[in-house]
């Protein structure tokens, strides 16, 4: 009756202001009389004033932008995704994005294409949009430098990193030399041009080499220490010399620039001493917080844009004052992540991108056109790698560390990545560089940065020793061993609990592993120390509490599922178990269908369905990730569906076929070192009928008799359910339960999913 009245009462207020609109336009029409209103056309015109609307609407200045961003993200993603698959930075994959959609590919191929997708009109917005995207990544990278690993391990760190600035910078002086005569613009001084070639040979990339520290798993060494501490002061001490080549640049002559860089000398005095100071007694007072207000992250991000600002008035350049806020930002991991949080996706995976591809318009490979140019062009490099590479390597060496080492530090050191992107935009837009010198320099930046990793696998393939085997190693091997992958500390707690009843009582013939993997991307390098901590810590109070010693595994990856199952593989674990994370698909028809992830497309679930791997409409029971981990790993897997798990004592096993014969061994573990209660379910007498499973039951019968009993399926029911803890079941047997849509499901406990 209420729905009725509702209806009714919808469909009278609207229908009857309808019915008054269209009175008052009637009334209206009497109006237009002697007013030179224009008559109505006919269908024909009528559909190509629709046209004409349309294609209006295409070419305005915001439609344009949009269709810009669109195809940008989606290229660049889809180049960083491949460029992860062979094991290089997707930054790499970003920047060949850029070039791809730039003249020398797309604009060659496809020049009308190009023409209406990047008028030339619209790269000055596209340009602004891309500094406000470096503007906050520049932000990001201040906050991620560690201030205080500077003033604690400074001292071979900066001694490596000031040789890895002054034998590039010398040599990018020399080598400005010999190309300026034919190289550089006309009505630009000698000075200017070297001082811009020696900064470019010189720049390190600060985030590309912390994240390779971080996905190789060398952070928390003596070598990853010195090579982060060494790219946080190369970081620093490059971006100040960028500002004093640019004041110098702008200013024309060195005498006159030395007003400009007295007067970034008092900016950074008033930074350091005056709104520093300002934004910790913020930070203090705020800390305790669980969220900041809207107002306190104003006043952070005001500062920002007065910095830059700043900056950009004095003559240095807008980054170097967002550098110097993010650099200056209060010592809180909270405030710093909840900063970068907020910054971070919206610069690295929206605005620069638009970077990427702005530079990539610049990048013309067509006119390195000649064996001459080209010749140049691995000149440079060579210069480059030299100059970086080697006197790393050399001032390392000279400090004491090992030739592999130095190497080594040598090999990250010369990875340049965005940050030459960088000085190579402000050098173009101050005239300094040419488009062919540019783009030489370009091709110089990815050479240097794609070659990082296969370099330091060269140098651990080289300085490879052979292993050395301890008397104990034999005895490992016969160890069980659990290795416990977890995402969050509750999961990890839960996967924690079971694995210690399974080797309770056999604690010095088994070893539990727990591991956190985190995506790179997602890491900083000023809290990586700290963020560890904080992971773990729940799952050690809990070995404690448990009486249980564990083992950790922390590392940075682009590649969760490949990484487990490497783990895994590599470590030989008995047993690996993980917890289901909830489906990114569920309830969405085009997740469903095309494998949209809550971010971007992902490439991997679309491959699969483009290659047939996965049923385009498949209702899968598993979550992406745990789809993935489940095909890739070779190791035997646990995958516990955790509905608060407290403990193991009652736990039921189904048999749905004769290959479940298996889980008799996780029985056996859950009774010896639990004590636990087991109920086994016989579908369809799959164990009546199988007699090696039989015996082993009858077996175990007879030595734990009040451990073990038989339960028919139809007394699975509710109330029998609610009191179990556990439910193992193998990983076909749970696909048969799912698909069969079982009344069990509604009422089940914790699940552990087993595939032998």
């Amino acid at each position: 009756m209420k729905n009725l009245k509702n209806t009714l009462f919808y469909f009278t207020v609207t229908g009857g202001f309808i019915a008054i609109m269209y009175w008052v336009v009637g009334l209206g029409k009497n109006l237009e009389a002697g007013r030179n209103v224009i008559a109505k056309a006919n269908s024909n015109s009528q559909w190509s004033q629709f046209l004409d609307s349309m294609v209006h609407n295409l070419k305005h200045p915001l439609a344009i932008l949009l269709a810009q961003i669109i195809t940008i993200i989606i290229i660049a993603r889809f180049f960083g995704w491949i460029f992860r698959k062979i094991g290089q930075p997707s930054v790499i994959g970003e920047i060949i994005a850029g070039i791809f959609l730039g003249p020398s590919v797309v604009g060659y191929y496809f020049p009308e294409f190009s023409a209406s997708l990047f008028p030339a009109e619209s790269l000055g917005n596209l340009q602004f949009l891309s500094q406000i995207g470096l503007i906050l990544f520049m932000y990001v990278i201040g906050m991620e430098l560690d201030l205080k690993v500077l003033k604690n391990k400074a001292n071979e760190a900066v001694v490596i990193s000031h040789a890895s600035i002054v034998f590039p910078f010398a040599l990018g002086i020399g080598l400005a030399y010999f190309v300026y005569y034919k190289f550089a613009p006309e009505g630009i001084e000698f000075l200017s041009f070297s001082l811009f070639m020696g900064i470019a040979m010189s720049i390190t990339a600060f985030p590309v080499l912390a994240r390779i520290v971080q996905e190789r798993g060398i952070h928390k060494t003596r070598l990853g220490t010195i090579v982060i501490t060494c790219a946080a002061a190369d970081d620093i001490t490059a971006w100040c010399l960028l500002a004093a080549v640019i004041a110098i640049v702008k200013a024309g002559t060195f005498t006159s620039s030395l007003y400009v860089i007295a007067l970034a000398a008092v900016y950074v005095m008033a930074m350091l001493f005056i709104v520093k100071p300002f934004l910790k007694k913020i930070g203090d007072l705020y800390s305790k917080n669980e969220n900041l207000s809207k107002p306190v992250v104003a006043i952070f991000f005001l500062t920002l844009i007065m910095s830059s600002y700043a900056t950009e008035v004095i003559g240095i350049h807008a980054l170097f004052g967002a550098f110097m806020t993010g650099a200056i930002m209060p010592d809180i991991i909270k405030f710093r992540n909840i900063f970068i949080e907020k910054v971070e996706d919206v610069a690295v995976i929206l605005l620069l991108p638009l970077f990427f591809v702005f530079t990539g318009l610049r990048t013309q490979i067509g006119l390195i056109n000649d064996p001459y140019l080209w010749k140049i062009t691995g000149f440079i490099i060579l210069v480059a790698v030299v100059g970086k590479f080697v006197g790393s390597a050399l001032a390392a060496k000279f400090v004491g560390q090992s030739w592999k080492d130095s190497l080594t530090i040598g090999a990250l050191m010369n990875t340049r990545g965005l940050m030459e992107l960088v000085v190579l935009n402000i050098g173009y837009d101050l005239g300094v560089l040419t488009s062919e010198i540019f783009t030489m320099m370009v091709i110089m930046a990815l050479v240097t940065t794609f070659m990082t990793g296969p370099a330091l696998d060269l140098i651990n393939f080289a300085f490879k020793s052979k292993a050395v085997k301890h008397v104990d190693d034999e005895f490992q091997i016969n160890k069980f061993k659990i290795l416990v992958s977890f995402g969050n500390f509750e999961k990890g707690k839960s996967l924690l609990k079971l694995a210690n009843s399974l080797i309770k009582k056999q604690k010095e013939n088994a070893t539990i592993t727990a591991m956190h993997l985190s995506i790179s991307d997602e890491m900083h390098g000023f809290n990586l120390e700290e963020y560890e901590n904080e992971t773990f810590k729940p799952l050690l109070e809990e070995s404690k509490l448990l009486d249980q010693e564990i083992k950790t595994i922390f590392k940075a990856t682009t590649d969760i599922e490949n990484d487990i199952a490497e783990v895994a593989n590599n470590g030989e674990y008995d047993l690996l178990l993980v917890g289901l994370g909830k489906s990114i698909f569920e309830g969405t028809l085009l997740g469903k269908v095309l494998g949209f992830t809550t971010r971007i497309i992902n490439p991997d679930r679309l491959l699969d369905k483009i290659t047939g791997k996965e049923g385009l409409f498949e209702n899968s029971i598993f979550d992406d990730r745990t789809r993935q981990i489940i095909a890739k790993n070779k190791t035997p897997l646990g995958i516990l569906i955790d509905n608060d798990l407290q403990n193991t004592d009652k736990v039921f096993a189904a048999f749905f076929s004769k290959d479940d014969g298996f889980l008799i061994d996780y029985i056996q573990k859950f009774i010896f070192n639990n004590n636990s209660k087991i109920n086994i379910v016989d579908i369809n007498n799959q164990i009546e009928n199988n007699f090696l499973i039989k015996n082993a039951i009858q077996t175990i019968k007879q030595e734990y008799p009040d451990n073990i009993a038989m339960v028919s399926e139809n007394q699975i029911m509710k109330p029998f359910l609610v009191k179990q803890d556990l439910m193992i079941i193998s990983l076909d047997s749970w696909k048969k339960l799912v698909e069969s849509q079982s009344v069990w499901l509604s009422n089940l406990p914790s699940v552990l999913i087993i595939k032998p």
